[in-house]
């Protein structure tokens, strides 16, 4: 399945609460949601629940998400 890579304006205390939550096996189900909606927003069906991959290190901090998409399912 194609994978779509989605970042999340966040700020440092979040992201901090997003990682710890992630390194003790737990999920950011706020930050997951958006990723989510992000996902349909750009017009794509999400096929699975996005996985946390980390943060940035710019300014603004962003939250980054991998979600796997249906191949050939777009709307708008």
């Amino acid at each position: 399945m194609p994978m779509i890579r989605v970042q999340l304006d966040s700020d440092r205390n979040t992201a901090r609460q997003v990682v710890r939550l992630h390194q003790a096996g737990g999920i950011h189900y706020d930050s997951r949601d958006a990723a989510r909606a992000e996902v349909w927003r750009r017009g794509h069906t999400p096929a699975a629940e996005p996985v946390f991959v980390g943060i940035t290190n710019g300014q603004p901090v962003r939250l980054v998400y991998d979600v796997e998409v249906h191949l050939g399912t777009t709307h708008r």
